[in-house]
């Protein structure tokens, strides 16, 4: 997926021209293994390191007629290597090429993926630290909760992704294999020592035990990594867009000057990046299932799960990539309207202050069946008649015989809710340099 999503770096990856590069450099790791061992002549290496070159276009002109990637790839080569070229291929079947190569285009893009996610983990800490004492109200259900900070929730996106980081780690590990064993991996044509010497020279591990393909949970983990990380995003953006809403306006992402909301309506500031992330994410999610299918092939291998990879694999990371640059600019340049967010704290009349209340009372010994009667009966009159709920509380008598107007009223302060904020940050980002 070359398009208007991709940014130069990851796209570069997924070009023809790095794919068959890569290829190129598996071939050439081999004829080295070959030379260690004594099967390829020194001068025959050197005259295929020389003139080993391909043309994209010259590949897709000779596939035309033999309908086989590998084999015009390998052909376009020999024009060019002329008769050492004999020595190319040696003992391999296309698998050994183009899973091998395959591992080293996705670990390429898992790296570029991973320093991504640094640079966003980065930015939501700042942000978080910049906004560590930014009440908000919190919601749960949709519904407003108890006051919080826009820190906190902040800090929460971060700690989501230092998970991603790990699991990008991880997924790292997992696909730095490659497989240089024939045509069902059982080395019949090929010296183990052919594999692990190439391998070592491309960066990757030998995977222990192969048919003809690497097996594909390895390829599943990371669609998962990346489906994980897509969500997150998608959350994010879900998040901002909510708050970006005309009733709530606590933020807003950048709109910046000349952009325009809708043909119809001048007035209208859409989140429409945040939209877009939301929409591309559920592809990457999508993509995942076409990886968990492609597990379970026939025996040694088919070639099911060779068209799908073609797709999943470019869109996953060209995707995820050009999302994780936007999210990074939004936070970067969003608007924060911390008065809004107190105003909104007020707008139910200090209805968020009502556990306060419920924990006053049972601490003079009411049971809290008893205080939650009490405090349900005002708070729904108060929610009902859109009165005042701290004066209702004051007004009624039975919790007047309880607790003083200075009690009552000291359940009404915002500054209890930051008490234990340092706390949550120094929890969270203790272990951070």
């Amino acid at each position: 997926m070359i398009n208007r999503y991709t940014r130069p770096q990851m796209g570069a990856i997924w070009t023809d021209q790095n794919r068959y590069q890569k290829w190129l450099d598996v071939e050439i790791a081999v004829c080295e293994a070959w030379n260690k061992l004594g099967k390829i002549p020194s001068p025959a290496l050197h005259q295929i390191k020389e003139n080993a070159t391909f043309s994209v276009e010259r590949i897709e002109e000779i596939e035309k007629v033999v309908k086989h990637d590998v084999i015009a790839f390998l052909t376009s080569i020999a024009e060019n290597v002329g008769d050492a070229s004999r020595y190319i291929h040696l003992g391999l079947t296309s698998y050994d090429v183009v899973d091998t190569a395959f591992s080293l285009l996705i670990k390429e893009s898992l790296i570029a993926i991973q320093k991504d996610l640094a640079s966003l983990k980065q930015t939501i800490k700042k942000e978080a630290i910049r906004h560590k004492n930014t009440v908000m109200i919190g919601r749960t259900h949709g519904i407003h909760a108890e006051p919080i900070t826009f820190g906190v929730k902040l800090l929460v996106w971060y700690e989501e992704i230092k998970r991603s980081l790990q699991r990008i780690s991880n997924a790292i590990t997992t696909i730095s294999y490659g497989r240089i064993s024939g045509a069902v991996g059982t080395y019949i044509h090929l010296d183990p020592e052919i594999e692990l010497c190439a391998l070592e020279k491309l960066g990757l591990k030998p995977a222990p035990v192969s048919t003809q393909v690497l097996q594909r949970d390895r390829h599943a983990e990371v669609l998962a990594v990346l489906a994980i990380l897509n969500s997150s995003l998608d959350k994010f953006a879900v998040e901002i867009r909510h708050l970006q809403r005309t009733e709530v306006l606590e933020l807003e992402e950048p709109f910046t000057p000349g952009q325009k909301g809708s043909s119809a309506m001048p007035h209208k500031k859409n989140p429409v990046r945040t939209e877009r992330i939301s929409g591309l994410a559920r592809i990457v999610r999508s993509n995942l299932q076409v990886a968990l299918e492609n597990i379970p092939l026939w025996h040694e291998r088919d070639i099911s799960h060779s068209s799908t990879e073609r797709i999943i694999f470019p869109d996953s990371f060209i995707i995820t990539d050009f999302l994780l640059a936007e999210i990074t600019d939004i936070l970067k340049n969003w608007n924060v309207y911390p008065e809004r967010m107190k105003k909104n704290i007020e707008l139910t009349k200090g209805l968020v202050f009502s556990q306060r209340i419920l924990l006053a009372l049972t601490e003079k010994n009411l049971t809290r069946e008893q205080a939650y009667n009490l405090v349900q009966k005002n708070s729904l009159k108060a929610w009902k008649e859109q009165c005042d709920f701290q004066f209702l509380v004051l007004s009624d008598p039975e919790i007047g015989k309880i607790l003083s107007p200075e009690e009552i009223k000291a359940c009404f302060s915002l500054e209890p809710y930051l008490e234990k904020i340092d706390y949550i940050f120094e929890k969270v980002l203790s272990d951070e340099s």
